[in-house]
């Protein structure tokens, strides 16, 4: 290590545990995790979300635990722990103040704090700071420090990870940014970017996200004009796309933890400080509403190939917020059910990555094992992992009531060349 400090990672989520194991390849690491059944495991050497490999588990040197009390044996404390918001769109900064708590009773004097976790602008110092104040007795910028390092974790991307993406980092002193921007630079092999403060730094995240989310809004939105107009959409983009400058993004469902939620904070903060936010909120209402469009678009079809919507069968694929992760957080898909089940359609949902019990737990939804889906008269492939597009069309054919019906196909993976007779294509 080019530095002497200890660390300890709070949340050992998509987003700790990558840094955990890679800080834990050079010395020793308290991995903090409130789940007992995630420490467990990770000592069992297996990560769920499989973004870290049972070899890389194997070679770095992470005490996993959920005690407190280890935690003080760390001088560099990372928060990496979800920030979602509610039924009403709002940040709930629960998880991280709470999070603060964990970390201010293990706090002292000299100690670092560096918050990763998605957060408006002003929330390290105005909403986790005074927490840590209260639970440890210590003031921070006199006692103890704190820096912001958003996370850049992309579920899923074997190619782009912690140690090859560019670390921004900030710190409240220029002493503590340049501690924190060593402790990182000596496992991030991209470098790191400083920030002259936490507030830019964090702004720097939300805005990361919140430009990704207005583009394929726009896509979105040209999605449902073209559809009106019966042109292909991906065809009109591919065609667009010939043009050096024209940037790359399609339709889809924008769910997550990061593109469909990060924008929120944004605009919360920007409410609180006097501004209503037209472009982004309107990006965020047409991506929040392309679930109950694509059902619509299927009830449409249902309806015009002369087959009673009542009681007939849709089969979903995938449910997933993304393709090959088994994240459900945030997912939209659940909005294309939710709709089709409005209709009184029978819809069966099968997806061989997520985990059936978080279904049922967190949106009150069965997954269907392969062998005991019923033919259906519409399949939706909503989440194109890769053992549906190996399954191509053979697998979609045999899903289908008699090898004939509907599909929508969400994010127009399959080849319309080779579709087999029978079948009515629709994508968005």
């Amino acid at each position: 290590m080019s530095h002497q400090r200890r660390i300890s990672v709070v949340g050992l989520g998509y987003v700790g545990l990558p840094v955990a194991v890679e800080f834990g390849r050079r010395a020793r690491v308290i991995g903090f995790d409130i789940n007992a059944a995630r420490i467990a495991e990770l000592k069992s050497g297996h990560d769920r979300t499989g973004e870290v490999e049972p070899a890389d588990l194997a070679a770095a040197d992470v005490h996993y635990t959920d005690s407190i009390a280890d935690l003080a044996s760390a001088d560099f404390h990372i928060v990496a722990v979800p920030t979602p918001v509610d039924i009403a769109k709002r940040p709930d900064l629960t998880p991280v103040l709470r999070a603060s708590e964990t970390v201010g009773k293990a706090l002292s004097k000299g100690d670092i704090v560096v918050f990763e976790s998605t957060v408006y602008p002003g929330a390290t110092e105005e909403d986790c700071v005074p927490v840590l104040e209260r639970v440890s007795g210590l003031r921070c910028g006199e006692d103890f420090f704190v820096g912001y390092s958003p996370e850049r974790i992309n579920p899923g991307d074997k190619e782009h990870t912690f140690k090859t993406i560019t670390k921004v980092v900030s710190g409240q002193t220029p002493e503590v940014l340049e501690t924190v921007a060593r402790v990182y630079e000596s496992v991030v092999s991209a470098g790191v970017h400083r920030a002259p403060t936490i507030k830019v730094a964090e702004a720097a995240k939300v805005i990361e996200n919140t430009q990704r989310d207005i583009n394929i809004s726009l896509m979105n939105e040209l999605a449902l004009i073209f559809n009106r107009m019966g042109i292909d959409t991906r065809d009109v983009l591919e065609a667009a796309g010939t043009k050096w400058n024209f940037l790359k993004f399609d339709p889809g469902l924008v769910g997550g933890h990061c593109i469909g939620v990060d924008p929120y904070y944004l605009t919360h903060k920007a409410q609180i400080m006097g501004y209503i936010p037209q472009v982004i909120l309107a990006g965020r209402r047409i991506n929040d509403d392309m679930g109950r469009y694509v059902a619509g678009e299927v009830v449409k079809l249902l309806i015009k190939a002369g087959i009673g919507v009542k009681g007939s069968v849709v089969t979903i694929l995938g449910l997933t917020f993304k393709e090959n992760v088994p994240d459900l957080r945030n997912t939209r898909v659940v909005d294309i059910v939710g709709e089709l089940a409005d209709y009184a359609v029978d819809v069966q949902i099968h997806d061989p990555l997520a985990d059936p019990h978080e279904a049922r737990e967190e949106y009150g939804l069965t997954l269907t094992p392969r062998e005991q889906l019923a033919p259906a008269h519409a399949v939706i492939l909503a989440v194109p992992h890769r053992a549906y597009l190996a399954g191509g069309w053979d697998l979609v054919r045999s899903l289908l009531a008699g090898g004939r019906g509907i599909v929508a196909d969400v994010k127009a993976q399959l080849p319309r060349t080779s579709m087999p007779a029978g079948m009515t294509l629709w994508r968005l």
